[in-house]
């Protein structure tokens, strides 16, 4: 395959149902999201690291049924005001326990007509909370991973990630960035990062030298 010239393009992530990778590690959340609006409970949870396509699989649902998205940083009681309309609360255990979230999150859950889905880095039986019946429902609460760290899930990422960036780089070189690294999506993402910032001020192509070279200073 011939060099890749490099080019300063923006950078925009692909974030439609067709762009996300399914995996054994997240195809049971993927059917999940797939049999909108014929789910069989009303609220569910997304769980799984930072890059791990969380945010990708919400925003394919938001595409799907028009739902409101809210950080748990911006999370007030406004959002239990409309309980028939599709929600999705991210970042849930990435904010301190309180009693005011928590009764807001319990509201929620107790909106049985309400879609909803959470999203956290842990499951959501081991996030934190300050009400016995709010930790009960978290507990019942349908939890979907998306993570398991295999080399082809990995490839899938880096190669994904290049292509958002409007390069074309050789599975070759992906495979000796992937089996070098850190084996989380976070780790694949910063490197992707920092192998364009590279070639573009070096007016390289990312080949496997270049992978190398950023490696031994890793």
């Amino acid at each position: 395959m011939p060099d890749q010239l490099i080019l300063p393009f923006e950078v925009r992530a692909a974030l439609g149902r067709e762009d996300f990778l399914v995996a054994p590690g997240n195809e049971a959340a993927v059917s999940f999201i797939d049999r909108w609006p014929e789910w069989p409970v009303h609220a569910a949870a997304l769980f799984g690291p930072s890059g791990s396509g969380k945010s990708h699989l919400v925003q394919v649902w938001r595409a799907r049924s028009a739902a409101r998205v809210v950080p748990i940083s911006a999370l007030d009681i406004e959002v239990t005001r409309e309980p028939a309309a599709p929600l999705v609360v991210e970042d849930v255990d990435t904010a301190p326990a309180t009693a005011e979230r928590d009764g807001i999150l319990f509201t929620l859950l107790d909106q049985p007509g309400r879609p909803l889905i959470f999203t956290g880095r842990a499951p959501p039986a081991e996030w934190a909370v300050t009400l016995p019946d709010l930790a009960s429902r978290l507990r019942a609460l349908p939890g979907f991973a998306l993570w398991v760290p295999d080399d082809t899930l990995l490839a899938g990422i880096a190669r994904k990630l290049f292509t958002d960036r409007q390069l074309d780089v050789p599975d070759t070189v992906i495979m000796r960035m992937v089996q070098s690294l850190e084996r989380s999506p976070a780790a694949i993402r910063d490197f992707v990062a920092r192998a364009d910032a590279r070639a573009l001020a070096e007016h390289r192509p990312i080949n496997t030298a270049l992978i190398r070279e950023l490696l031994a200073v890793s």
